[in-house]
């Protein structure tokens, strides 16, 4: 882990400005600016997935209203992404799987969120702290249910900075855990190891480290790197084959986190992860 100094040597600061800006569109009623290569790469799932057969790319292009130059570049892309096979010169393009697996994926968590309610409702009442689960979608890590704490001292964090901060939470470090160690990297690459505390890990060998102590101990610990004087213990999810689907995990205040006590609630988590999982590889 790095020192204090190394982690505010390389510390990134949010724009302050960020939240003004965003409301301020809003109350004028500002029209989106549209993504004009965004627009033509989906125009060309849209074209593939019009077809039953493969497209070459004078078809593609001539269909979608491109140049031929422009339409190889985005395929490329696409190709590259994995939504679309490329079976060669005289073959064609055609849309691949993933697409379908994209929608398979949201169709589970919307399972998996009805699926853990209940128990993170029992746990929050049992607890009194905070609980929330989690799931990577892409690089982002996404917050799908949360409930308060019932404590006055404790402060939730902001979940548009916990977006990017996989590395810095406890229900992060839970699920990169047990990432192959390729879209581990990937993840990070894409969010960067940004300092939010002096406690941060902001170094990948020792994130590396930190995610094999997870897996050596079963649960997460957000110690606070996130936001100060806030302590988080998290435990991964599992679904029917395994593969880790998500996290949950519980929030104290600095305050309370006495060495029982925090025992008491990283036991809590990971049982309830664990009774979580073993249901899902049952009920799933």
């Amino acid at each position: 882990m790095s020192s204090a100094a190394d982690n505010n040597k390389n510390a990134s600061t949010r724009p302050s400005n960020y939240g003004e800006t965003r409301l301020s569109l809003e109350e004028r009623g500002a029209a989106p600016r549209l993504i004009q290569s965004v627009e033509r790469a989906l125009l060309l799932l849209e074209t593939l997935a019009e077809h039953d057969g493969p497209l070459l790319l004078n078809e593609l292009a001539r269909n979608a209203n491109l140049n031929v130059s422009t339409c190889h570049h985005l395929l490329a892309t696409l190709v590259a992404r994995g939504y679309v096979l490329h079976g060669g010169r005289n073959r064609g393009y055609m849309l691949s799987s993933k697409l379908r697996e994209l929608a398979e994926m949201a169709d589970r968590e919307v399972d998996i969120l009805d699926f853990v309610r209940a128990d993170l409702e029992k746990l929050n009442a049992n607890l009194r702290e905070s609980v929330q689960m989690a799931v990577l979608r892409g690089s982002a890590l996404v917050t799908q249910v949360r409930y308060g704490s019932m404590m006055p001292t404790h402060v939730e964090p902001d979940e548009i900075k916990k977006m990017r901060a996989a590395h810095a939470t406890a229900t992060g470090k839970a699920i990169l855990a047990w990432l192959p160690e390729a879209e581990m990297a990937r993840v990070v690459s894409d969010n960067g190891l940004t300092a939010f505390t002096p406690n941060t890990i902001t170094t990948l060998s020792g994130l590396i480290e930190e995610l094999r102590l997870v897996r050596r101990s079963g649960f997460a610990i957000d110690e606070e790197e996130l936001e100060e004087n806030v302590i988080c213990y998290g435990a991964a999810l599992r679904d029917g084959a395994g593969a880790v689907i998500g996290s949950i995990s519980c929030s104290i205040p600095k305050s309370r986190a006495t060495p029982d006590y925090r025992t008491h609630i990283a036991r809590s988590v990971v049982r309830c992860a664990q009774d979580l999982s073993d249901r899902l590889r049952v009920g799933r």
